[in-house]
């Protein structure tokens, strides 16, 4: 290969060259070709060492030619890869050697190797090679022998070296190569934006900037990256004037430091962003020998205070500032604060200028300046810097006024300088010039560093403005929509932030430059800035900003010749310009100044026209100024000098400049037409304002008054010429400055402002766009252009006729008003459609007028529309003639008028049916409908093939529409009935018929003008109507009496006559809410009209006639029914109805009428329909209020006219209608909280309800319903552990017999107070009598219990938890009242609720527990008290007993004895024998209660056992069994803890009671003699004995009997445990085997 030949080459000539003198190297050169031949790649070179051997000996012999070519030959192994690794130590070791060699050439290729090393894969990784290949460069620069070729190649190679070494940090760390943003040398382009171009296309987005992307900064260095650590900590120490540890370097050249810190601080931005320990280098060290170099408050000595190490100084804290404030922000803070403040010191010019530079940089860089301005400005807790920078620019700029006698020169040095930079010439000094003439040019160049970056701010705003114009953070000035009034995004708030920051600062220099400068280029410059500036606060909405550069610009347009006024101060952004602006007679001079100002004046006008607004007035009072200048004799434009070629006026004209500034000025109006419409209007305003100042007067001449008007008028005129495809939204405005013109004193401007709306009026009718319109109208198919849009789009210019004839007092203005319409009749006579009721209502007032001369213009007007004939009218224009013909007849005062009008009314009907369907069409198009039917579409297309176009107009069919309501809601008030009731079926088959086609505005006024006001008319007619029958009309006479025509009872009386109508009335509305209502509710004023039906319902009901009330009722009820199960019914219209509802039953006991019946049941109806449709609308509050509602009407359900239904055992017919609607009341799941209200609430009305009972509870529920509603259930159980809800009351009847312990209402009364407040008031109403249900017929209870047991049940679990007890509780006082009233069926019916709930409540036991455990448990608890009562009260007290004198029927006291055992059976098998959470002390009360009823048979003295009933003997012994059953234990049988309880405390009170029984035998046998015992006591006995040695018990209840512990170990052995109970007995069988009873002896046997 050819790296091979060329390698032995080189070995023969480094052979021949040492055969002399080296011979070790010629031997050496010579084997090392034979041992090349035999390798063949350079690898294998690089694993053989006699190749690399030979060449380091040839350089160690020092000589001059053996080391050029060992070096050559090093560096072509080293680049081919021909050396390993582990010979880079001895590689450097002999660079190092020949570093000290003198020979130029020798240390050439020296520093040539050392790059090629570093290049290689030889790059030293080890500290010590590092810092020996880097000191070989630094000690050749440094060295005072080398050559400065040598030097410079030294200073090349180390600049490369420190870069491959941080390029390798920089990939061994995993960072991004190159820089990161803009550079910190950029070469300065002709104009200052072509600056900002070319930096911010050069540097990544704001927001990339504000956010530091990539990975996250890490503390942890590799090798190599603490490699490059420890290289620019020695370079940083050497910048500083120190020595280098690391590199074993005593001084170096700081400014050469300098110079490579800075090239690491440019080129490898992300290693100090991302490398915590470079960072710390950067913050520590660099920072603080860049402040340390900066400072100025000591005399710099030696390298440190020469120019070069300035700029380098600059240069390095520019780049820290540009790539490093984010992360170093308050060293940035203090380096810029340090610039600006150089800039303020007495310093060396040349450092002042350097450090302009350095400013100036930052202002042309967008990116740099937007960032320092985020983080310093932006930020409270940092200095503004960026402002500082601003006022610093601007403080170097007003120097020239300091020196006034320098300023001029000074300035034409400026100017120069922008001559030059604009031509493309770097402005450069002769090389002759005085020191003079330095200084001045020093001073130029510093001011033109101010100047430039003054309007580098400028274009940074502007340019970032753009930005945010891009990325739609802010409107576009030529977007088509309405500007947005506040900014919104980063961008766009920095773009504001800075512009409030400097503008006062920009503009104070700005123009101060601008007044004193004369040069073409920075005038050109300079206005440039201005432009741009003012349209990034166009753009920005910045008012003020915008306002004070437009008053400042606009002052340098008009050159008045006056040297006061030449150094006037600059306007205030508020200030006026009137005062300055110059009369036609001054003898104005334009200079080019001055035409270039207006040119920029219009470029902005022209650039944001769609956001200057208010400013528009600077704009126009400048362009009336030029207007009047360029009109004037007297005025004149300056020559240009040739050199301005820019502004060289051509000569063939000598007025060529105003001729272009008068066609920018027209075309400025002419561009209207590319506005939007908000600008439009903007503008026009500005010209009223302007028109409006000079017509006041004001110190003005009368001719400049004029000249000002006409200026604005003209304008007005030209803006709506050029706007006529969109002149609509700009005539009203146009229009009222003309009408207010028309209202002046001075004839001349009435005039004005008479023939520009003449002119107006005629460029409107007759522009293509209004044909366009007027033409589109007519097709059938046609969408472009929808009736109301025509109409509204041709009336508007037509009606300011009417107003200016109608509101003028000036003769001269009202005849020319007509002169005007007479005008437009005879040209556009033709094209006017919708105009018509405006220009017939005008002449009508002409007709009426009394001014002589204005009725034959009138009249002549009325000849031009009455010769085409009534046929071409348009159809809505039949309104009109209806409403005039009216008045006429209404003049007249005769009955015929009036039959006339309703004569053309009829005649209409069949117009307006046609009409309708067009209208309709138009409404789909429009969307103006409120229901469509597509059926009907192709029928109304039908109807336009045959029948002729006459409207299309909504409007006009709406006004002849509300002509029809007009007059049927007159004639509804007629005395007439069949005239009142005929207008009001029409009115409302009317609206129910055709109101889907009616606007919703058309809806409103119908509401509020036409319905509600006839149904307050009728209503109070109706009221004050007479109640005297009438008689009919007479026929004749028979028998001397007059004979009269009979008349239904129902309508002899005017009274009766007005609730016919009144029924009209509420059918008519009650149709109207059922097609309409979800349509109408939408309407703004249907809230209100909603509250008067409302009213006049709740009137209806409670003071009409029935068939009032009854309407009244069908309309609440048709609304629920028609729209609750589609959802149009709102909650609070739900809540209205509801509230009906209660204030109508409240009355109940006033209605006494044989009516009143039906009217309630019908009110309960509609009551229980509202609920059932609208119950998901419910909540909490509303339920409850429903249950008073309730409450009211079930109290109030039985009166007076009742008696008689309850007498024959049946149900008054509200009390039956209640019992309905109870079911459809029950809560929805939504509302599962309120069912302990809703069944408490029925619980009040039961028989012996006593309202101490309804207490009880009622504080734990609602506190329980507040938890599970709003906290959620269990949150705050500890408000309740001092207060258990345990429902224990006292007993139900107050029996002698039946000795209970009184137990307290409530555990904690306190408690209960407290929380008392918030129990709903219809229950504190409901039991505020000693019981609720007094009032009630018990069949009402009995019929009641079934609905409230069904409504338990369908309870959720944690609801029936809640009630239980209480449910419980009023079940068991209706089964008490078996002992007042046993042949009734309430108890019945209750022993069959108190079962169902008790299986229910016991099976649920800790289902679907949402209940914290002790409020649970205190439930629990007061449900097993009131189990206990009620058990201890039913079956001692009524069961088992004889309740009545008179002897029952054999079949009732079967029926009844079943109902008794179906009750014991429950307790034994369902309550006892279950698994159950009832306390140990109520199972002990439940078995005493079986136990009691078990001892009645033995209790009883002997003389009268025998006469017990057998009923009562078979209950007791049933009782008997029950506990024995309870006792009793088999294999089969499931044992549980409850059971186990059971059995425990039942085989005690078993055996004392078979104990007694036994004793009470022997004693009654002993007793009786040879008398046999009744059968009852032995039937008792024989029944134990047989049951007890049936018995077999288990082992927890053998152990709670009282044998000896041996007895005891002899069962357990013997395996008789279960029947230990019988050795308990023995003593008693041992008694019974002398008993004479047979049956006695077999089974104590």
């Amino acid at each position: 290969m050819a790296f091979m030949a060329v390698l032995e080459s080189d070995l023969r000539a480094l052979s021949v060259e040492a055969r002399r003198r080296y011979p070790a190297v010629k031997d050496g050169a010579e084997h090392a070709i034979l041992k090349l031949r035999s390798l063949s790649s350079p690898n294998e070179i690089a694993h053989d060492e006699d190749i690399l051997r030979i060449f380091l000996m040839a350089c160690d012999v020092r000589s001059v030619k053996l080391s050029v070519i060992g070096l050559s030959c090093l560096q072509k192994l080293i680049a081919h890869d021909a050396v390993a690794p582990s010979a880079v130590k001895y590689i450097l070791s002999t660079l190092k050697e020949h570093a000290e060699i003198t020979d130029e050439s020798v240390q050439h290729k020296t520093l040539q190797t050392i790059l090629i090393v570093f290049q290689s894969h030889l790059h030293p990784l080890e500290e010590d090679n590092m810092a020996q290949a880097l000191g070989i460069c630094l000690r050749l620069l440094d060295s005072s022998r080398s050559s400065d070729s040598v030097h410079n190649t030294a200073a090349a190679t180390f600049r490369q070296a420190v870069a491959l070494i941080f390029d390798s940090v920089a990939c061994i760390e995993s960072l991004p190569p190159g820089k990161i943003g803009s550079g910190s040398h950029t070469s300065r382009a002709s104009t200052i934006m072509d600056d900002i171009s070319h930096s911010f296309n050069n540097s990544v987005s704001l927001d990339s900037d504000f956010v530091s992307g990539g990975p996250a900064k890490r503390e942890s260095l590799s090798k190599v990256g603490k490699l490059g650590l420890r290289l620019l900590e020695d370079l940083t120490a050497l910048a500083a004037g120190g020595s280098a540890t690391w590199l074993r370097v005593i001084s170096l050249q700081r400014s050469f430091a300098l110079d490579i810190l800075e090239f690491i601080l440019s080129n490898y931005t992300a290693m100090f962003q991302k490398l915590i320990p470079y960072e710390k280098v950067l913050r520590h060290q660099i920072c603080s020998l860049l402040m340390t170099s900066l400072r100025t408050n000591a005399e710099l000595e030696g390298e440190a205070g020469e120019p070069t190490y300035r700029r380098l100084v600059l240069r390095a804290v520019a780049n820290v500032i540009r790539m490093y404030s984010l992360s170093l922000v308050t060293e940035s803070e203090v380096f810029l604060n340090m610039l600006v403040k150089v800039t303020r010191l007495d310093l060396p010019l040349w450092h002042r200028i350097l450090v302009l530079e350095v400013l100036r940089g930052f202002c042309v860089e967008a990116r740099t300046l937007g960032l320092l301005f985020w983080n310093f400005d932006m930020d409270p807790k940092n200095t503004n810097v960026v402002e500082n920078m601003v006022k610093a620019l601007a403080r170097v700029v007003s120097t020239i006024q300091m020196v006034p006698e320098s300023s001029e020169e000074s300035l034409a040095a400026v100017a120069g300088m922008f001559s030059s930079k604009a031509k493309g010439i770097e402005w450069s000094m002769d090389s002759d010039a005085s020191n003079a003439a330095v200084l001045v040019a020093s001073e130029a160049h510093a001011i033109t560093l101010a100047i430039e970056g003054l309007l580098g701010v400028v274009y940074t705003v502007a340019t970032l403005t753009d930005e945010a114009v891009e990325v739609g953070e802010l409107d576009s000035p030529r977007c088509d929509t309405d500007p947005s009034a506040e900014c919104t995004g980063k961008t766009a708030i920095l773009c504001m932030s800075m512009v409030n920051s400097t503008w006062l600062t920009i503009l104070d220099a700005l123009s101060l430059i601008l007044m004193r400068s004369q040069g073409e280029a920075i005038i050109l410059e300079i206005l440039k800035g201005y432009q741009a500036f003012t349209q990034a606060c166009g753009i920005l909405r910045a008012v003020e900003p915008l306002n004070s550069f437009l008053a400042s610009l606009c002052k340098f347009t008009i050159n008045i010749p006056s040297e006061g006024e030449k150094k006037s101060v600059l306007l205030s952004p508020g200030s006026k310009r009137s005062d300055s602006l110059p009369d036609q007679r001054d003898n104005v001079v334009l200079t080019p100044k001055n035409v270039q100002a207006l040119r920029t004046l219009f470029n902005v006008a022209h650039r944001l026209h769609n956001v200057l607004g208010p400013s528009w007035v600077l704009v126009l009072e400048t362009l009336a100024s030029l207007d009047r200048t360029i009109h004037s004799p007297h005025a004149s434009t300056q020559e240009v000098s040739a050199s301005a070629s820019r502004l060289a006026r051509e000569t063939s004209g000598h007025y060529t400049d105003f001729h272009i500034l008068s066609s920018l000025n027209s075309q400025l109006f002419e561009s209207s037409a590319l506005m939007h419409v908000s600008a439009v209007k903007s503008l026009l305003s500005a010209l009223r304002q302007l028109s409006s100042q000079c017509s006041s007067g004001n110190s003005q001449a009368l001719s400049q008054q004029i000249g000002g008007v006409a200026f604005s008028v003209e304008r007005m005129t030209s803006i709506l010429v050029n706007n006529l495809h969109r002149a609509e939204p700009l005539w009203d405005q146009i229009v009222a400055h003309l009408l207010e013109l028309a209202d002046n004193s001075n004839s001349q401007v009435r005039n004005l402002a008479l023939d520009a709306l003449d002119q107006s009026i005629c460029a409107v009718l007759g522009s293509d766009e209004f044909q366009g319109i007027k033409a589109s109208q007519h097709l059938p198919d046609s969408h472009e252009a929808t009736d109301a849009e025509v109409g509204s789009f041709e009336c508007v210019f037509i009606s300011p006729l009417l107003v200016l004839y109608m509101s003028s007092q000036s003769l001269d203005v009202r005849a020319g008003s007509l002169k005007i319409l007479l005008h437009v009749l005879e040209r556009h006579g033709d094209k006017l459609y919708y105009s018509w009721p405006s220009i017939l209502k005008l002449l009508r007032a002409v007709a009426d007028a009394s001014e002589r001369d204005l009725v034959p213009l009138g009249f002549q007007s009325m000849r031009i529309i009455m010769n085409d004939g009534l046929s071409t009218i348009p159809a809505h224009c039949l309104d009109v003639c209806i409403e005039v013909t009216g008045a006429y007849s209404a003049q007249k005062k005769e009955i015929n008028i009036s039959l006339t009008a309703i004569g053309l009314l009829w005649t209409a009907t069949d117009f307006i049916a046609k009409g309708l369907a067009h209208s309709f069409i138009q409404e789909m198009d429009d969307g103006i409908a409120s229901g469509v039917d597509p059926k009907d579409e192709q029928a109304i297309h039908a109807v336009e093939v045959h029948e002729p176009i006459i409207s299309k107009s909504l409007i006009d069919y709406n006004k002849l529409l509300f002509s029809v309501f007009s007059i049927l809601q007159n004639l509804a008030g007629d005395q007439r009935p069949e005239v009142r009731n005929s207008a009001i079926r029409t009115l409302f088959q009317t609206l129910g018929s055709h109101g889907q086609k009616i606007p919703r505005s058309m809806w409103e006024d119908c509401l509020w003008n036409y319905v509600f006001p006839i149904l307050d008319r009728v209503s109070h007619l109706a009221s004050t109507s007479s109640r005297e029958e009438w008689h009919g009309k007479e026929l004749g006479t028979r028998g001397g009496k007059a004979v009269h025509m009979l008349i239904h009872h129902s309508r002899n009386t005017a009274q009766k006559q007005w609730d016919e109508t009144i029924v009209l009335v509420l059918g008519g509305i009650t149709r109207l809410l059922r097609s309409f209502f979800p349509f109408l509710q939408s309407l703004g004023n249907f809230a209100a009209c909603w509250e008067l039906l409302l009213d006049f319902v709740k009137n209806s009901i409670l003071n009409g006639s029935k068939e009032v009330a009854l309407a009244a009722i069908n309309c609440l009820q048709t609304i629920v029914n028609s729209h609750c199960p589609k959802g149009n019914l709102a909650v609070s219209y739900v809540k209205s109805m509801l509230d009906v509802y209660e204030l109508v039953i409240q009355m109940f006991p006033k209605y006494t009428s044989s009516a009143a019946s039906k009217v309630k049941q019908e009110i309960l109806n509609g009551f229980g329909d509202l609920y059932t449709q609208a119950h998901t609308m419910f909540d909490a509050d509303m339920y409850l209020q429903l249950l008073a509602i309730l409450h009211l009407a079930i109290r109030s359900s039985k009166s007076s006219g009742d008696m008689e239904s309850e007498i024959q055992e049946n149900l008054p017919p509200v009390q039956r209608t209640i019992l309905e609607i109870l079911p459809l009341l029950r809560p929805a799941k939504h509302l599962s909280s309120m069912w302990s209200q809703f069944i408490k609430a029925l619980l009040c009305y039961l028989i012996g309800y006593e309202a101490r009972s309804h207490k009880i509870g009622n504080d734990m529920e609602f506190a329980v319903r507040s938890n599970h509603d709003h906290e959620g259930l269990g949150k705050d159980s500890h408000n309740f552990s001092s207060s258990s809800p345990e429902n224990k009351s006292g007993d139900f009847t107050n029996h002698k017999e039946i000795n209970m312990k009184p137990k307290p209402d409530v555990a904690n009364g306190a408690s209960s107070v407290s929380m008392r407040k918030s129990q709903p008031s219809f229950l504190h109403s409901a039991t505020s009598d000693d019981t609720a249900s007094s009032h009630l017929s018990p069949l009402f209870g009995e019929k009641l219990l079934p609905v409230i047991v069904k409504l338990y049940l369908e309870a959720s679990p944690t609801e029936k938890c809640c009630i239980s007890a209480e449910i419980l509780h009023a079940l068991g006082r209706c089964m008490s009242t078996r002992r007042d009233n046993p042949n009734g069926t309430l108890w019945k019916v209750a022993v069959d609720g108190f079962i169902c709930v008790l299986i229910n409540a016991i099976t649920g036991v800790n289902s679907e527990n949402k209940f914290d455990q002790n409020i649970y448990k205190s439930f629990r608890a007061s449900l097993w008290n009131e189990v206990a009562d009620v058990y201890e009260i039913f079956l001692i007290g009524s069961c088992g007993r004889v309740l009545s004198s008179r002897t029952p029927l054999v079949e009732a006291l079967l029926a009844d004895e079943v109902i008794e055992m179906n009750v014991l059976s429950t307790l034994g098998d369902k309550v006892l024998r279950s698994q159950i959470d009832a306390p140990l002390e109520i199972l002990e009360r439940l078995i005493t209660t079986l136990d009691r009823c078990a001892s009645r048979i033995d209790s009883l003295p002997l003389e009268s056992v025998g006469l017990m009933p057998s009923h009562c003997s078979r209950f007791s012994l049933s009782c008997l069994q029950t506990i024995f059953s309870l006792c009793s234990f088999t294999c089969e049988d499931s044992w549980h803890e409850t059971r186990s309880e059971v059995s425990k405390v039942t085989v005690a009170i078993l055996l004392r009671r078979c104990e007694t029984i036994l004793e009470k035998f022997l004693t009654d046998e002993n007793s009786i003699g040879e008398h046999p015992l009744p059968s009852v006591r032995i039937e008792e006995t024989v029944y134990v004995l047989q049951e007890l040695a049936r018995l077999s018990i288990h082992s927890d209840a053998a152990a709670v009997l009282q044998l000896p512990p041996s007895i005891i170990e002899i069962l357990k052995k013997n395996n008789n445990i279960r029947r230990a109970h019988l050795y308990v007995l023995f003593p008693s069988f041992c008694e019974l085997v002398v008993s004479r009873e047979v049956k006695m002896k077999r089974n104590d046997s």
